[in-house]
Parts: C-alpha cells; structure tokens; sequence
C-alpha cells in the first residue's frame, strides 16, 4: 500500500540518475543549514552544501549518501536535486577521503599566506561528509 505522506525523490547527477523514487523525508545540508523535508513542504530553492543525505522510505528504511554539491528544488509533492557529486557508502575510497581530511587540516593550521583558506575548508568538509557517510 502506498504511504499517503510519500513524495517523489528524483536525484540527478551529470552521469547518471542516482535516486528515483518515493520518501516520506529527505535530509540534507544547504548553504543555509540543515533542513528536513516533508510533503506538502512549502517550495524553496537552495544551494546545497556538503554533508550527509538521508532519504528515509519508509519508518523502518533509511539511506543514506554523501552530498557535496548542488542544488536542490523542492515542491509540495516532490524534491529534485540537481548534485554536481553524491556517492553512496560503498562508492566511498576512504582512504582517500582521510587523506584529503588531512591534508585539508593541515593547510587550515598552518595559515600560509598563499593558502585559499575557504578552499581548504571546503575541502575539509567534502572529505568528512565522505568519511561519515562510509560509516553508515
């Protein structure tokens, strides 16, 4: 039986469809902060930031991705996320992802003076969105 407070899900990366279907709430992090989105959601147009995605489909199912970019659409009764990168757990390199952490940590405390500090700490949080997705 379909669950009347289900809305569409559609996620879209430049390569591929990386969700289609339905959710009962989707949360992400905007360049606002966090939100939790519900139908009937009044509609709203964001930049997303890094963090985590859950997509919950039902009471008991939860997913969840690594967002890092892009922007989201939501409407009444569906959400559209146009995302330059998401990955799921499994697509993660963790290793890669703590390397990056690193590296990004010690540009941010050393502070040089040809260092683009809002780059690195982008970075910093690309790679622990990466790091606390592939935990889940």
């Amino acid at each position: 039986m379909a669950d009347d407070r289900a809305f569409s899900l559609k996620i879209i990366t430049p390569d591929r469809v990386f969700y289609e279907g339905n959710a009962i709430m989707v949360e992400l992090r905007t360049t606002e902060g966090e939100i939790g989105v519900l139908k009937n959601h009044i509609p709203l147009t964001s930049v997303i930031a890094p963090g985590i995605l859950r997509i919950r489909e039902s009471d008991s199912e939860v997913k969840t991705a690594a967002l890092i970019s892009g922007f989201v659409e939501i409407l009444q009764d569906s959400v559209t996320i146009l995302a330059e990168v998401v990955e799921w757990p499994d697509e993660i390199d963790v290793n890669r992802a703590e390397e990056a952490r690193v590296r990004a940590e010690r540009r941010l405390a050393e502070k040089a003076s040809n260092t683009n500090m809002k780059r690195a700490e982008l970075a910093l949080e690309r790679s622990v969105a990466r790091i606390e997705a592939a935990k889940k």
